[in-house]
Parts: structure tokens; C-alpha cells; sequence
């Protein structure tokens, strides 16, 4: 192992890429204890001391010794998890850790992760955000009908989303969407026998920051507080938004919400199945994971859905949150022993079916019908499986260890 004291060129170099590798980590999903974690080791190999710390939209390094150090601070912009993204950025990584590669070949591999065009087409894409939007829906209860709007409602919400740049004032995208959402489904629970309520939560199941918030709570856990919180006030400011265009939608709609119909049974049992197999997939393309991800993926997400649903008919929600979350950890890290890939990949989506946003978001909409202690209620069993979330990854890292830190 080489040590690089002085500010040379070949420090600077390595000092670039540390910085622009970190900086593709943040935008790509990675959490603060994986960042902060992945790239000390790959700065040790590279002979220097250095310290990390990360948070949402801000990254610090220090690199060196002493006096000599040199820190550098950079204002970087969370991004969606890209799987494919991250998977090349962790072959980089591992290819220069073991010195198949340079550091000048391993910044030029970065630069063409960055600019390498997403796994699918945008057409893909939307319409596995409507496949996942209808699963949610299966899962819930919805009827045939009620499925087919939330399917249309989230590929038209992936759509706008691909656009939201035409908002120049940050933060209007989520409650432009509640609003949207609540407002067409309230219109169509008038005149159609459907459950509007059922069909914003499934259309909205994507930008409800669910997955943020339990990355949240896990990186409270592991004490990487600045970033934790952080993102945790994040998570609950876009449900608020989110929630603040429902509640708008309901209030301009009152004549609206006595349906005219009766409503339809929910689809048969068998159903669910078909939902719980095809909605991994969907989640899959979401999360841009290569095609070769998918039987992974689907495996760590049925088991995780099925032990939490199991257990919570068996002993309630708490140890079905708790249960589920381990079956989804033990399966990543099975994964990542195995195949030597990241525990992420299969984990992201995996959570994405427990997290407790959909809970938080009907704590919120109680409160806004005035139904203030079921509210009241459904926040504190939002936070209680948030924590039994953590608390069941954090006990399949100590049953089965990757052995990797992303």
C-alpha cells in the first residue's frame, strides 16, 4: 500500500475521483453509512486517510493527514436509486481496489457510467410505474376497475415526474400531484363505483416517501444522525406537501364525495398472487435494475411480503413489520455472499412493499376528515413499524453478514 504526503499530481487525481465517485454514490440512492463506509475503503487502498460525511444534498471530505489535509465540500443533489448506476459504479470501485485497474481508468469508467443511458426505454418504464401503481392496488382491495385507474393515474404520475424540471420552484411537484390525483379520483368515485381514497393511495404509492423515511430511521440507528435527520425532516416535508394537494382536492370537491353507485367487490383472492409476482418486476424496471437482477429481486420480494403478511395475521403488524423486514435483509445479504453484488439491489425494492408511508399518509387524511385520534393512532403505528423496519434489518446484518458495505 502506497502513502501520498504531499499534494502532488497524482494526489490530486485521486483525490478527483474520490470526490466524483462520491458524488455519483449520493445521486444514485446510496445511503450515508454505505457512501461514507465504501469510500474509506477504497481511499485506504489508495494510501490516504480520509474522512467522509454525507448528507442529503452535501458532501464533505478530508483527505490527508494533519496539516496537509485538504477538504473539500461539495453541494450534490439526491437522485431516485439507479440500479444499474450503482452495480457499475460498484464494479469500478472493486476493480481498482484490487488494481486490475488505474486510477485514470477508473475515473474514465465513472464518466461513462454517468453518461450511460438508462436500462429501458421511457415507455418501459411508465408502464411499469402503472404495473406497480395496479399491484398496490390488488393489494389493498381494490376492485377490477379501481386497478385499472391507479394503474393509469401512476403511469400518468411517472410521466409528469420525467418533467419536473418545468417546476422552477422546488417542492411544487408533490402537492401538484396529490392534488391532481385526489382531485380525478373523486370525480370518477362520483360517477363510477370506486373507491376514490383506495385509488390515491395506490396512484401516489411511488411518491410517498416510504422508502426515505425507513432509510432514515435505519441511518438514525446506526447514529449517522446529521444525514438521518436530515432526511427524515425531507421525508415527512414531501408528505406533507404530498398530503396538503389531497386535502386541497377534497376540500374544493365536498359535493363530490356522496357516490351515486355501489361500489364492486374486490377482485378474488387468487388475484393477489398474480399482483404479488408481477409487482417485483414492476418495481425492478422502477428502480432501473438489469434484467439479470430480476429473478433476485423477485425472490427477496415475495419472501419479505409473505413473511410480513403471514406474521402479522398470525401476531400482529409490529413483528409482521419486524419479520418482514428481516426476511428482505437475510435474502440481500444471502444475495450479496453469493454473488459478490451489492446488498442494496435486492433490498430497495424489497422495503418498498413494508415501509409504513402509505400508514403515515392516512394518518395525515384522517386528520383531515377530522377523525383526529384514528389520526393520532395511525402516526404512532407509522412510527412503531418504521422502527420495527430497522430493528429487523439491523438483526439480519448480525444473523448473515454481506461481507460488502454497499
Amino acid at each position: 500500500m502506497k502513502r501520498i504526503e504531499s499534494v502532488s499530481e497524482e494526489s490530486e487525481q485521486i483525490d478527483s475521483f474520490l470526490l466524483r465517485a462520491a458524488e455519483l454514490l449520493h445521486r444514485y440512492g446510496t445511503p450515508s453509512f454505505r457512501l461514507e463506509g465504501v469510500m474509506t475503503r477504497v481511499a485506504t487502498t489508495q494510501g490516504l486517510h480520509s474522512e467522509f460525511l454525507y448528507t442529503p444534498t452535501a458532501l464533505i471530505v478530508g483527505l490527508g493527514y494533519g496539516e496537509s489535509q485538504r477538504t473539500y465540500v461539495r453541494r450534490v443533489e439526491s437522485g431516485e436509486t439507479d440500479i444499474s448506476k450503482l452495480l457499475a459504479l460498484d464494479q469500478i470501485l472493486e476493480d481498482l481496489e484490487s488494481g486490475r485497474i488505474s486510477v485514470a481508468d477508473a475515473a474514465e469508467r465513472l464518466e461513462q457510467t454517468a453518461s450511460d443511458p438508462p436500462p429501458f426505454r421511457t415507455l418501459v418504464s411508465l408502464l411499469a410505474s402503472a404495473i406497480a401503481c395496479a399491484g398496490v392496488a390488488v393489494i389493498f382491495g381494490g376492485s377490477w376497475l379501481e386497478t385499472l385507474i391507479a394503474g393509469f393515474f401512476g403511469l400518468v404520475i411517472a410521466y409528469l415526474a420525467m418533467f419536473a424540471s418545468v417546476f422552477t420552484q422546488r417542492g411544487l411537484l408533490e402537492p401538484f400531484l396529490g392534488f391532481a390525483v385526489a382531485l380525478c379520483a373523486v370525480a370518477l368515485g362520483h360517477w363510477l363505483p370506486v373507491n376514490d381514497r383506495l385509488i390515491t393511495m395506490a396512484a401516489l404509492i411511488l411518491p410517498i416517501p416510504g422508502l426515505t423515511l425507513t432509510i432514515a430511521l435505519t441511518e438514525l440507528a446506526l447514529h449517522h444522525l446529521s444525514s438521518g435527520s436530515a432526511r427524515l425532516a425531507g421525508a415527512m416535508v414531501s408528505l406533507f406537501t404530498l398530503v396538503v394537494g389531497v386535502a386541497i382536492a377534497w376540500r374544493l370537491t365536498d359535493a363530490w364525495m356522496e357516490p351515486m353507485h355501489d361500489k364492486i367487490d374486490p377482485l378474488p383472492g387468487w388475484c393477489l398472487w398474480i399482483a404479488v409476482s408481477v409487482t417485483p418486476m414492476a418495481l425492478a424496471v422502477v428502480f432501473k435494475a438489469p434484467i439479470s437482477q430480476w429473478p433476485a429481486i423477485m425472490v427477496v420480494v415475495i419472501s419479505g411480503f409473505l413473511t410480513s403478511r403471514t406474521m402479522t395475521e398470525m401476531a400482529g403488524p409490529e413483528v409482521g413489520a419486524l419479520l418482514g423486514a428481516m426476511a428482505v435483509g437475510c435474502g440481500s445479504n444471502i444475495y450479496a455472499r453469493v454473488f459478490n453484488r451489492p446488498a442494496i439491489i435486492p433490498q430497495t425494492p424489497g422495503l418498498l412493499i413494508l415501509v409504513p408511508g402509505t400508514i403515515g399518509y392516512s394518518a395525515l387524511t384522517a386528520m383531515i376528515d377530522n377523525e383526529t385520534i384514528r389520526g393520532v393512532e395511525l402516526a404512532f403505528s407509522m412510527s412503531i413499524l418504521g422502527v420495527a423496519l430497522v430493528g429487523g434489518l439491523l438483526l439480519a446484518n448480525q444473523l448473515i453478514s454481506p461481507k460488502r458495505i454497499l
